[in-house]
Formats: structure tokens, sequence, C-alpha cells
């Protein structure tokens, strides 16, 4: 049984190098979320669409390179696989999506069968997810219904949603983020932003503010990245700001996905949210420290190391 299920859409990504050239890799948010948890030892499902095309076998492979189960992970007949670009400016990284009509994009509730949740701890999903085309949006409904126990297929109640909000402009106006991310978050046990997004989606630029915003909709832990400034990690009985970790940074890409697959990792481990999230915090600097989404995820050992080797 997986300890955490991921769904959602992966990407080939193109990332741009200092020299100009371009390195092909991977991408996702929930797919990335879902290989770093993987190499921090975590069993990992992932659920989603890809095409019949080389990208999609590359997506295969890569997932089950890393260990990540690949048993609901569906191939539309016609439909492409997605393919984003990165670009880095002195205001940080830029990203081209080239991802409208994707195989993810085509996701029924159909390809989230009850039998891809039965035993997980953990349903990780995200707002980008919801954003790339209503019949997706849809799709994650029953994930929610199932997780209120309104449908007993699943072992109902059994499993925890994680959610994060990462909010993407380019695919939907926020007129139409924000009451979707809202209802949601409402639904979430776990709930990831950014200050970023929380401030664009509540109009709250205090990151207590935002915790307080979030805690009152109804999940019991809630994370705010401040970026410089670390982390704010928040229940309704405690809250700490956790100082981000000096590393070489080079490439944020994916360092919010490292935090929530090493939090979801520790958290299936029995950590508190708090040592859970410590973990998390150092997952996702390691992670800026390579070119790519996936590349620099870095393996326990590594996690552990800058732990031990920093005064967090």
């Amino acid at each position: 049984m997986p300890d955490i299920v991921a769904i959602g859409e992966a990407m080939i990504e193109f990332n741009e190098e200092p020299d100009g050239r371009y390195r092909q890799g991977f991408g996702g948010d929930t797919s990335n979320a879902a290989i770093a948890a993987a190499r921090l030892g975590a069993a990992v499902r992932y659920v989603t669409l890809v095409g019949r095309d080389s990208f999609g076998d590359r997506l295969v492979e890569l997932w089950r390179r890393e260990g990540v189960d690949t048993e609901f992970v569906g191939r539309h007949p016609s439909a492409p696989t997605g393919v984003y670009v990165v670009n880095h400016t002195a205001a940080g990284h830029a990203f081209t999506y080239l991802r409208a009509g994707s195989a993810a994009s085509k996701m029924t509730a159909r390809d989230i069968p009850a039998a891809a949740l039965a035993g997980a701890t953990f349903v990780h999903v995200s707002a980008i997810s919801q954003a790339i085309s209503m019949q997706a949006r849809t799709s994650l409904e029953q994930v929610f219904q199932w997780a209120e126990g309104e449908n007993n297929k699943v072992n109902a109640g059994r499993f925890k949603v994680s959610y994060d909000t990462n909010l993407r402009l380019k695919l939907w106006p926020l007129e139409d983020a924000r009451p979707v991310i809202a209802e949601t978050a409402a639904k979430a046990n776990i709930l990831k932003t950014s200050i970023e997004d929380a401030t664009q989606l509540t109009g709250l630029s205090s990151p207590d503010a935002v915790a307080d915003h979030y805690l009152a909709a109804g999940p019991q832990l809630v994370v705010v990245t401040l970026g410089a400034g670390g982390v704010l990690v928040a229940t309704p009985t405690k809250r700490e700001v956790l100082a981000a970790h000096k590393v070489d940074a080079v490439d944020a890409t994916g360092a919010g996905d490292a935090f929530a697959g090493a939090l979801l990792a520790r958290l299936a481990a029995g950590d508190d949210a708090f040592v859970a999230a410590r973990f998390a915090n150092a997952a996702a600097a390691l992670a800026t420290t390579g070119y790519g989404a996936v590349a620099p995820l870095p393996r326990r050992e590594a996690v552990e190391g800058l732990l031990k080797s920093s005064n967090h």
C-alpha cells in the first residue's frame, strides 16, 4: 500500500542553463513532490494521464526508476504530454507552458479509481491540476468526497488530503482561482501555500494572518513558504518560523514541491508536523542547488547532512 498518492499533471521540462543551452528534464508539481517523497523513503503512487508519445514514455520510465508506482498512470490515445520551458532572469525563473489540450487535462473521474487511493495515508493534489481544465478540476472532486467519508469504497476517512495552492495565472484568471482554491482549502487537512500566492488569493500580506485565515477554514496544518525568509509552520495550537538554509542556490524551480514531498514523507514516517517541516525545509534548500525540478531533489542522507551542519 502507498504512503502517499499524488494526482496531477506531469510534464517534460526544458531548463535554460548558463551557457544558453537547454537541459531536458521533468516537471509537474505533484509529480515532483511524488519523486521527492520516494527519494526520501516513502512508498508513493502517481495518478495521471500522459500521451502515447516519447515524452510520456520518458515520464513512465522516470517514475519506475525512482520507485514511484505507475499502476494508475494512463496513456491518452491522442492528446500529447505537456511541455514547459524555464528561463532564468534577474527577477527569478520564468515559465513558458506548452500544455493546452495535454493528456492530463483530459482526466476524468474514471482516471482516478477508488483502487488507486485505497490504503493511502496521504493524497496530494494541487491547484494546478484544477486550473488546466474544467474536466480535470471536476475529476478531483470525488477525492474530497472520499476524504470526507461520503463514499466507503476507499476506506472512508482513512487518508488525509494535502493541498498546494500553486497559483498559475497563466492557466486561469485570479477571479476564477480564488473561489475554487478557497473551497478546496477548506476541505484539505494539510495546506501549503507561498506568501506570494496567499497575498493574491486572500489579500493578506502577513504570514501569521495567512496562517490564521487558512486554519480557520479547516486544515489542521498550514505551511506558508516565505522565500529567503524561510517558512511558517502553523497548527491550531502552535506555530514556528523556520529560517532558510544558506546554500549555493542556482534554480528554485522545484523547491516548493521538494518541501511538499519531504513533509509528507516524514509525516508518513511518524514525525510530528514541526520535525517533518524542519526536514522538509532542508530538502527544499538542497533542491535549489541544481538545475531542473527533478534532478536536484535530494536523498535522505543529504538532507540529514545539511541539518547536522546547520544551526536550524
